[in-house]
């Protein structure tokens, strides 16, 4: 059996459960397929409503969303990636409009992750060839971390080490950082793929390991 909720207008890029709550979800949605027009958030509950999911709230944007990543400290807040290069904090409690934003992205931000045991900090990275740390308590970027060659896909943090994640990108290359490296360079760099590196993903259970994509 399944429930189903449809996004009218609008088409999904990320989909994810809270971590807080095994009812609750959101889903990060682009007009026109991300190429151009307006996003929205939606946040639904697996409570059935009249047709599928049951809507709970939702937050519309100014351009699109491409990924989305729910607090690991506050149940009610969450962070979502725009395609106008801004990275907003919502609060479902809230109506209407985000209760923080940040743009120092200069093309669309395609990932973004809450840091799974320094909780107080998440991850971004974008077209703009850069991945970035943040605290949600401060008004710009902790650290700015710009190797890759081209557009960065996606960022992971680690599952134990709360200083390092990883990231992947155009230039086929997979990098491993930390925030505590004084020069901002990678730690490691991981080749063999022969096209560009889309998502990644940390192994929670195995933690030297991750998997890619391309």
């Amino acid at each position: 059996m399944s429930a189903r909720y449809r996004t009218a207008g609008f088409k999904g890029y990320a989909v994810k459960f809270s971590p807080f709550s095994e009812q609750l979800l959101a889903a990060a949605t682009s007009a026109n397929f991300g190429l151009v027009g307006n996003g929205q958030l939606s946040v639904l509950s697996t409570q059935p409503g009249p047709n599928g999911l049951r809507p709970l709230k939702q937050f519309d944007s100014q351009d699109g969303l491409f990924d989305l990543s729910w607090s690991e400290v506050h149940e009610n807040q969450l962070i979502t990636a725009s395609g106008d290069g801004s990275i907003k904090l919502w609060d479902i409690t809230l109506n209407n409009f985000p209760v923080s934003k940040w743009h120092e992205h200069t093309r669309e931000v395609m990932s973004v992750e809450w840091n799974y045991t320094a909780k107080s900090s998440f991850v971004s990275s974008s077209w703009d060839g850069s991945a970035k740390v943040w605290d949600p308590h401060v008004p710009h970027s902790l650290r700015t971390f710009s190797e890759h060659t081209g557009c960065v896909y996606s960022s992971s943090w680690s599952p134990r080490q709360s200083d390092q994640f990883a990231t992947c990108g155009e230039d086929k290359l997979v990098k491993l950082w930390s925030v505590n490296e004084p020069r901002g360079k990678s730690l490691a760099t991981f080749g063999g793929h022969m096209d560009q590196v889309l998502s990644l993903d940390w192994n929670k259970y195995a933690p030297e390991q991750f998997v890619t994509s391309s």
